[in-house]
């Protein structure tokens, strides 16, 4: 596994503690500069209805999907 690799593991998984956490300034700091894969915004989406939080839904429904 190269180091990028692994730096885009860390930061998926800090993204999804923070979403679930509720820590709507670490998502934005968090959220991926590029378009992600559908799949991935589909589960980070379902992350942030679990806690019911409008700011979060909203910053991840903004996130661009690779075609």
């Amino acid at each position: 596994m190269t180091d990028k690799n692994e730096h885009s593991i860390a930061n998926f998984a800090a993204l999804k503690t923070a979403i679930v956490n509720g820590e709507k300034q670490r998502v934005e700091e968090l959220l991926p500069k590029k378009a992600i894969q559908d799949l991935e915004k589909g589960y980070l989406l379902d992350l942030a209805n679990v806690n019911g939080n409008k700011d979060i839904i909203k910053l991840l429904e903004a996130i661009p999907v690779n075609k």
